[in-house]
């Protein structure tokens, strides 16, 4: 396959799942997010748009480069997993979070997300550094978004 196809395949994935995952994601007047306890360092909400879509090209070209590495595919296939189970992750925690309204089990699944990220970065580091660093923002993000996720479920619980 050539290597225009996969970065267009790498990138796209993770743009798929995360409109997928924004079905799930209704935050505007009247809705149940709106209505929630909130901290007072809780982003607005015109922020998370454009931040997930560059984590998710970000996480794409990690992926492509990856992918198109020279290193026998057996080697890839643990990296590449990892990155695909993380990325279903991701698309969980917003179905948990705003469809079934699960602060609390939406927190352990950020928390999962954040492990699984991390051994994605681990199996990358080691075919790819540059790979590895583009899924830094992602985990700082994400990072965050567990400490707020924690701080929701407190104050509405």
């Amino acid at each position: 396959m050539k290597n225009w196809i996969r970065l267009i395949i790498a990138i796209g994935l993770p743009l798929l799942v995360g409109a997928a995952g924004s079905y799930f994601t209704v935050t505007g007047e009247g809705s149940w997010y709106q209505q929630i306890n909130k901290p007072d360092w809780n982003p607005p909400g015109k922020i998370f748009g454009p931040v997930w879509t560059m984590l998710y090209i970000l996480m794409g070209i990690a992926f492509y480069l990856v992918w198109k590495s020279d290193v026998a595919q057996t080697v890839k296939a643990k990296a590449m997993t990892l990155w695909g189970i993380q990325l279903v992750a991701n698309f969980l925690w917003s179905y948990l979070f705003f469809e079934r309204q699960e602060i609390g089990l939406a927190f352990a699944e950020i928390l999962l997300l954040w492990v699984l990220i991390l051994l994605t970065i681990f199996a990358f580091a080691k075919l790819n550094k540059l790979a590895a660093w583009l899924m830094v923002p992602y985990i700082s993000w994400v990072s965050f978004a567990s400490i707020l996720t924690y701080t929701i479920w407190k104050m509405n619980s």
